[in-house]
């Protein structure tokens, strides 16, 4: 994922949560540590299988897609906030650079793929900024393959990392975006729907690039 702070950075050292979001109004939002610390499941593969050419894999947390795409010889790149998730990449096999989507980053419109996994679509909690951010990233005729809420849902929100003992660290602006809400981001944004699909309650959306944006 894309935040930084001591207890993310403990959950991925341990594999293992308790870790949340937690909104104002103080319900919280499970982070599933350790199904992003293990190896790609049915739902993370059903994405791989989708990939075509070099692949970004944005707030890439600790790695497992880009270590998936690394053992299958695929050119792949994460890129997260979090030194421990990069670490945690890098100590894998993965190639990682610490630095935010809004940053410069390499090979800039040249990315055949680029994967927004586990809710990274809210990064900056302004969808349609960040899928313009994206598609001045990839490649024409590229892919993007967002992960979306499973439900129906387009909320803007301010959240705090919570380790079940309370809130920590500052909020910070996020977004939470089923299947219907994320395309039509994506189409604001200049991106052409491709499909969608769903594996095991986990909801997923393909957009294309149609073409360059710089």
């Amino acid at each position: 994922m894309s935040w930084t702070g001591d207890v993310y950075a403990a959950a991925l050292r341990t594999g293992r949560g308790p870790l949340f979001l937690r909104r104002a109004d103080g319900r919280r939002l499970r982070l599933d540590v350790e199904r992003w610390c293990a190896g790609p499941d049915a739902a993370d593969r059903s994405v791989l299988v989708r990939c075509t050419g070099s692949v970004l894999d944005i707030g890439c947390g600790p790695g497992r897609m880009v270590i998936a795409l690394a053992r299958a010889a695929r050119p792949a790149l994460g890129i997260d906030t979090s030194p421990a998730a990069v670490a945690r990449t890098r100590s894998r096999g993965g190639t990682a650079l610490l630095r935010s989507v809004f940053q410069a980053l390499p090979a800039e419109g040249r990315w055949g793929s680029v994967l927004l996994m586990d809710g990274n679509a809210g990064i900056g909690g302004d969808p349609v900024a960040l899928l313009r951010r994206v598609r001045r990233l990839t490649a024409p005729g590229g892919l993007l393959l967002a992960e979306a809420a499973p439900t129906d849902i387009d909320e803007r929100l301010h959240v705090r990392l919570d380790d079940g003992t309370g809130p920590v660290g500052p909020p910070f602006p996020w977004a939470r975006l089923g299947p219907a809400a994320l395309c039509a981001s994506g189409e604001s944004a200049g991106w052409v729907p491709l499909g969608s699909w769903a594996v095991h309650g986990r909801a997923f959306i393909a957009l294309g690039n149609p073409r360059a944006t710089r």
